[in-house]
């Protein structure tokens, strides 16, 4: 199964990115398509190689890494491609608007290997927010700066069910958790997670919970 690691910015030579691809080589069902030094080397060679998984600095020289995201997750002919940011900060104030922009989640550089590894594989079994708690409050910091919710006319195609578990997608919890609070089956609540995305056009599980904020469905202070 290809992989794509992508190490940019002072990461690029760093000892942190070259422990990351040794990492992700020595995994049997990982492997690492390319890497590239800056924001469009990056987008020439996701556009060759057509990787799963893009780990996209956020901070890079020349085209950084939010408009890089903004060009690959805007191209349909790469639609199947998923970016992961990797950012230095777990509040970089770039990265909401990167998961806005279609990014499927985020990952501190730090991450340790073993969730390092989990999220690549998350990424591309679907689901897409990575480092939950991390991004919940990320996501809570600026939904609580923004501006009145949107209307939730989008909200009108789901059923009733659709709505609850979009509600707990927009606060983080995963299929099995879902599952649990539902009491339904892992696989039904991944179905109820599906069928929302499809129905609201999301991209990936982190979309859906930006509409889940946007559109006043969950406010931040339901995180506790």
């Amino acid at each position: 199964m290809g992989r794509w690691r992508r190490a940019g910015d002072p990461a690029a030579g760093s000892v942190g990115a070259a422990h990351r691809r040794a990492l992700l080589d020595a995994q049997p069902d990982i492997g690492v398509a390319g890497e590239a030094a800056d924001g469009e080397e990056a987008l020439r060679l996701i556009s060759e190689v057509r990787p799963d998984v893009v780990l996209m600095d956020i901070r890079m020289p020349g085209l950084d890494g939010l408009a890089a995201t903004r060009r690959v997750t805007g191209d349909p002919d790469l639609a199947d491609v998923k970016v992961v940011m990797l950012t230095t900060f777990e509040l970089d104030e770039y990265v909401f608007e990167a998961i806005r922009s279609g990014a499927s989640g985020f990952l501190v550089k730090d991450t340790e290997p073993d969730e390092l590894l989990r999220a690549v594989r998350a990424v591309v079994d679907g689901d897409a927010l990575l480092s939950p708690g991390v991004t919940r409050r990320l996501i809570a910091e600026f939904a609580a700066r923004s501006k009145e919710p949107a209307a939730a006319g989008a909200l009108s195609e789901l059923t009733e069910r659709e709505r609850e578990v979009m509600a707990l997608v927009g606060l983080g919890l995963t299929n099995e958790e879902i599952a649990r609070r539902l009491v339904v089956s892992p696989l039904t609540a991944k179905t109820h997670v599906s069928r929302t995305m499809v129905k609201l056009g999301a991209r990936d599980r982190a979309q859906l919970v930006v509409l889940a904020y946007e559109s006043g469905l969950v406010r931040p202070g339901w995180l506790g």
